[in-house]
């Protein structure tokens, strides 16, 4: 299982948004201080209260609207759930990151949440899959 840790200022309003974008939550993982998001069989993104993941490291906890430290990619299973994916981010309160990418039967948009962190929402077409 692979779980990638992030960094929220306000633990509700990131569980709402990544909630009005259709994907679930672990209750198993998640408490006041962090929501578990599941983005697939074995890939989760737990969004962790700023102080809560101070206690994760002795560094200082970056911010991600001044740099990016990170792009969240993860596959959809059509074109069309990309485009769906972004728009429900913007009307949740994120903003679109990077105009779409085409290449080698990939399709890719990009979107920032509302901490500033970058996803990426694509879909692997039969070419892209098989190179």
């Amino acid at each position: 299982m692979v779980f990638v840790n992030l960094p929220v200022r306000d633990l509700a309003r990131s569980t709402a948004f990544f909630t009005a974008l259709g994907l679930d939550l672990d209750p198993q993982y998640s408490d006041e201080k962090a929501a578990c998001v599941v983005l697939g069989a074995e890939s989760f993104v737990m969004l962790l209260a700023d102080p809560f993941f101070a206690t994760f490291t002795t560094k200082p906890v970056a911010d991600a609207t001044a740099g990016t430290e990170v792009i969240v990619a993860f596959s959809v299973e059509s074109r069309a759930r990309v485009d769906e994916v972004v728009e429900a981010a913007v009307s949740a309160g994120g903003s679109p990151s990077t105009p779409a990418i085409e290449e080698g039967g990939m399709y890719s948009r990009s979107f920032q949440d509302p901490d500033g962190h970058v996803w990426e929402a694509m879909f692997m077409g039969a070419s892209g899959a098989a190179g």
